[in-house]
């Protein structure tokens, strides 16, 4: 990470940005197909034999909480839309140690759900091909490395494909299987009362994972303050809704002791009720579920680490972008490689380990959204915002930890060893190599009034805003840029505030500080400058040639405009000085002015802006057109 100065400003300078090419159903497709694969295709046998009927239960709980969870990433990733997602509004939010723990367990967990889903693969094509799982997982990890490694697009767009198959499918199995449902294999409901349930939510969790594969693509989404929640919303409620009636047609359609057995429950169910046929089709739709979470993981586990990789949590060659595709090559490489290990991992081992370090990482985003919010960090702006906030934040939070609670010992232990190996790959790569500002820093500062941090933080976000945004500085932004800023703690009248604009500009212009004075007070009388509620626009035209300049004023108490047609103080000056030849700048300048003044909430960011640097990143990252 490099810190540059522009225009006056902090930068901070990373390496290329990953280019935009995911739109809504991109969105939508990369996260449903993440999530509608083992979840429903391999899951629902091995978590009724822990909880018996109540699994129906158990889907819909992990659903809720998953939605707790879904709305801070949601709020986080709006407002940081960049590759590697929880790791980086994570190491925004609580620090690089924590970030590069964050990176490093949500890497393990999408590897570990893609090797999971390349495993579940073999399974169900072994009902058509007698071919060794090794190969067919080897062979479709390589297949969809390269896929990744020719663009974003070739791969959204193929995932796209997959979803809208296995959807239409989905539909028809449970379309054709409600009416078949008996509801006396819901007796007894369950096998270990309240506790199964739970303990199973836990486990049946990571069906839900394929949320946080959007926060690691953000980067490249096309809106992203419009197609991530979005997306985000509507893939997680198909998803419930596909869920628990697939697993409430399984359990009423299947006898108890083979569902507890099955490594392919939804094909014993369609089996019962739509004969060889539905076998075939379920299974195609199995395949290609499978594949599309598979493609997805390895599409955004990557990118966490060419994130790591570009904050120098990583080794750099891991930042590194393919000239013709921009993709991360190397990133993409590694993470194909560790899963095509994984892939001979123990399966219960993989499912819980996988469900952990989601929760966990859900936790984290939770945490974080409180951190950003109370740390009132100015340029933190998510465009998606948490409802009712703290509560869905506290609800997840006590939710979450009180499920890996109830799972027991061995969650405990692996939960414990992965944040160890976490913490030591940063222990012992990233703590030397980076320094970073993060909101905890900031929300120390607030409590204890000590200055503690220097504003890097603020900057980085400011420049994650105009990404975002699409913002290019015009004219106007590079003024404001490098203008005077002044701020006034005490209340002023209007000749006053004229002294002190004109002892600015006068200085910078290299004109008379009384001719400017004289100018002001002349312009007032004619007619008041303060022409909104609570803003002024003092603006003269000077004689000298090509001259244009701007002073930007905060009153907090106010300034008194004796000719102004109402009596409210006024607290947002813009005083404007400038040469005929400068007119068009001018009414060009008054346009930004007035569209910056019709936020409704001008007045309140205004006051809260942190200083002289704080007013100008107000203006610089407003919402206008830009010429």
């Amino acid at each position: 990470m490099l810190t540059i100065i522009i225009d006056g400003e902090t930068v901070i300078a990373n390496s290329k940005n990953l280019k935009k090419e995911l739109g809504l159903i991109h969105v939508f497709a990369i996260a449903t197909g993440a999530m509608v694969s083992s979840g429903i295709f391999l899951l629902p046998g091995l978590a009724f034999a822990k909880t018996g009927p109540s699994v129906v239960v158990s889907y819909f709980i992990a659903g809720m909480l998953a939605l707790t969870g879904l709305i801070s990433v949601a709020e986080l990733v709006t407002a940081m839309p960049k590759a590697g997602g929880d790791y980086y509004y994570v190491s925004r939010g609580m620090g690089p140690a924590v970030g590069s723990i964050a990176g490093t367990l949500a890497w393990f967990a999408l590897s570990l759900k893609t090797a999971f889903a390349l495993v579940g693969i073999s399974a169900f094509t072994d009902l058509f091909f007698d071919i060794p799982f090794q190969v067919t997982g080897l062979s479709l990890c390589l297949i969809f490395v390269i896929l990744n490694l020719f663009g974003t697009r070739h791969a959204g767009g193929f995932q796209v494909v997959f979803v809208l198959a296995l959807l239409a499918i989905m539909v028809f199995f449970i379309v054709s299987g409600l009416p078949k449902v008996s509801i006396d294999n819901f007796k007894p409901f369950s096998f270990n009362g309240t506790t199964g349930i739970i303990f199973t939510a836990g486990f049946v969790f990571t069906s839900y994972g394929g949320l946080l594969k959007i926060s690691g693509i953000a980067e490249e989404v096309r809106d992203p303050g419009r197609n991530i929640p979005l997306g985000m919303i509507l893939s997680l409620f198909v998803t419930i809704v596909a869920y628990s009636l697939m697993v409430f047609i399984t359990v009423g359609t299947v006898d108890s002791n083979q569902l507890s057995s099955s490594l392919t429950p939804i094909i014993d169910s369609a089996e019962t009720f739509l004969g060889k046929p539905g076998v075939w089709a379920i299974g195609i739709a199995a395949i290609l579920a499978f594949i599309s979470t598979a493609n997805a993981g390895i599409m955004a586990a990557s990118r966490y680490l060419f994130a790591m990789g570009r904050d120098g949590l990583a080794p750099e060659f891991l930042k590194k972008t393919n000239r013709k595709f921009e993709t991360p090559h190397w990133a993409i490489v590694i993470t194909g490689l560790f899963i095509s290990a994984a892939l001979f991992a123990k399966l219960d081992i993989l499912i819980e380990a996988t469900s952990l370090v989601m929760i966990s990482g859900y936790i984290l985003s939770c945490l974080c959204v409180i951190i950003m919010r109370e740390s009132d960090i100015q340029n933190y702006h998510p465009i998606f915002k948490t409802p009712y906030y703290p509560l869905p934040q506290i609800a997840g939070i006590l939710g979450f930890s009180y499920i890996i609670l109830e799972m027991g010992h061995e969650a405990y232990l692996i939960i414990l060893s992965l944040l160890a190996f976490s913490f030591m790959i940063y222990w012992f790569y990233g703590r030397k190599k980076i320094t970073q500002e993060y909101a905890l820093m900031h929300l120390i500062q607030k409590i204890t009034s000590k200055k503690i941090v220097s504003g890097t933080l603020e900057s980085e976000l400011k420049q994650v805003i105009r990404e975002r945004d699409s913002i290019v500085k015009d004219n106007f932004d590079k003024m404001v840029s490098v203008c005077p800023v002044i701020d006034l703690e005490k209340s002023i009248n209007a000749d006053e505030l004229f002294s002190i604009t004109s002892e600015a500009l006068a200085e910078r212009l290299g004109i008379d500080q009384d001719k400017l004075l004289k100018l002001f007070r002349e312009r007032e009388e004619q007619c008041s400058t303060a022409i909104i509620p609570g803003i002024a626009i003092p603006h003269i035209v000077l004689e000298e040639s090509n001259t244009f300049d701007i002073v930007v004023v905060r009153a907090k108490q106010g300034v008194t405009f004796p000719c102004s047609d109402n009596n409210e103080p006024v607290k947002i000056i813009f005083a404007i000085a400038g040469s005929i030849e400068k007119r068009t700048f001018h009414l060009q300048t008054l346009a930004n002015i007035a569209q910056i003044a019709s936020d409704g909430k001008i007045f309140d960011n205004w006051l809260d802006a942190k200083g002289e640097q704080g007013i100008r990143d107000l203006i610089l990252l407003s919402k206008r057109l830009r010429s």
